[in-house]
């Protein structure tokens, strides 16, 4: 399992990461599946719907966010892959409120933010009973690799 994603596209997720900080920022992946590995080839920025005082350490991504995500995917002829979030002041691991929302076919990509400085992100995808999160290799690619 493998998620491919131009390197653009994983530097301006990290850089979403730190203009929400100190509060979590999260978005969507779009692109395509392919034999089990997702290469991405969009990013849909999304705003923390949680509560202001949550912000913090817990995203919120709508059901009409999620809509839009459809629609946008839909659009440019791709699917909704996965979800990007970022983890303030801690380590880019799923936590047990992560493990408790995520949905398990999505990649969930995971940055941490130290300081307001991005620092490493790691992908996971949860287990489909619900238990765990298994890590997913990244492949940083350039821009026209992802495409094929």
């Amino acid at each position: 399992m493998s998620i491919y994603l131009p390197l653009h596209l994983l530097e301006q997720i990290q850089i979403q990461g730190e203009k929400a900080y100190p509060e979590e920022g999260a978005g969507l992946m779009l692109g395509f599946e392919n034999k089990g590995d997702r290469i991405v080839s969009s990013l849909l920025f999304l705003d923390n719907a949680r509560e202001d005082s949550a912000r913090h350490n817990r995203y919120l991504i709508t059901a009409e966010d999620m809509l839009r995500g459809e629609k946008e995917a839909d659009r440019l002829g791709s699917i909704i892959i996965g979800i990007f979030h970022s983890h303030p002041d801690h380590p880019n691991q799923p936590s047990e409120f992560d493990r408790k929302f995520a949905i398990p076919w999505y990649s969930y990509l995971i940055t941490s933010i130290q300081s307001g400085k991005a620092g490493d992100s790691k992908c996971w995808r949860l287990s489909d009973d619900r238990t765990i999160f298994h890590p997913e290799k990244i492949v940083t690619t350039d821009h026209h690799s992802a495409k094929n």
